[in-house]
């Protein structure tokens, strides 16, 4: 099942909050995620650079820290939400002013924008989406050894029915687990992926590609 780009938040067995992206693609298959200054972002391989100008919306920062939160999401939103927690905005007012702000992406698909957030400790996180027809936040529970999903197509409701055991132990384990671990490994065109795994009171970030 194609279900596009996925964002998850878990916790590891050991009790490590998470927050996980996927890029799925059939349009743009030649990305990476790369770490840089702490930040992971989604850019087009060697020799495909010049894909941004066929597509504003392939290239962003997909995951940030920001005051104790790891966000993950799937475009240019990731930036003014960690702005606002920054500036002191409560997590869920920071995820829904700027997913009003933003909108779906204006595409030929109506790409929905999608949001993880957790903290670097506690037992809840954020899930959030906008789509044309609708924008959702919710907090979610984590529990160890699970985690709960969701994605820009197919599974584009926030509920218990998204849901993946979720085995990892760290940043690294974690990118590539969101890739073909659990439920995760059904979704097609898997392209790469990037996380935020809990130390202490910050995060480690890990990513991976495909083919590599």
């Amino acid at each position: 099942m194609y279900v596009g780009r996925i964002v998850a938040l878990g916790k590891t067995k050991d009790g490590r909050n998470s927050a996980l992206y996927r890029v799925s693609s059939r349009s743009f298959p030649n990305r990476k995620a790369v770490t840089n200054n702490g930040i992971i972002s989604v850019i087009p391989r060697e020799g495909f650079e010049n894909d941004i100008h066929r597509n504003p919306y392939i290239a962003y920062n997909a995951i940030r820290i920001a005051s104790g939160w790891a966000v993950a999401t799937n475009g240019t939103h990731t930036d003014p939400i960690v702005e606002k927690i920054h500036s002191g905005v409560p997590i869920r007012d920071a995820i829904a002013l700027s997913l009003m702000t933003l909108d779906y992406e204006k595409d030929e698909y109506s790409t929905p924008r999608i949001v993880a957030a957790v903290p670097s400790q506690g037992d809840s996180g954020w899930l959030a989406i906008v789509r044309r027809d609708a924008l959702i936040i919710k907090e979610v529970e984590l529990k160890a050894g699970q985690s709960q999903y969701l994605a820009t197509y197919e599974a584009d409701e926030i509920n218990t029915e998204h849901t993946s055991i979720y085995d990892a132990d760290s940043a690294e384990t974690a990118a590539r687990y969101i890739i073909d671990g659990g439920s995760y490994g059904a979704f097609e065109k898997p392209v790469t992926s990037a996380s935020a795994v809990a130390i202490k009171n910050n995060f480690e970030l890990g990513t991976y590609i495909v083919g590599n």
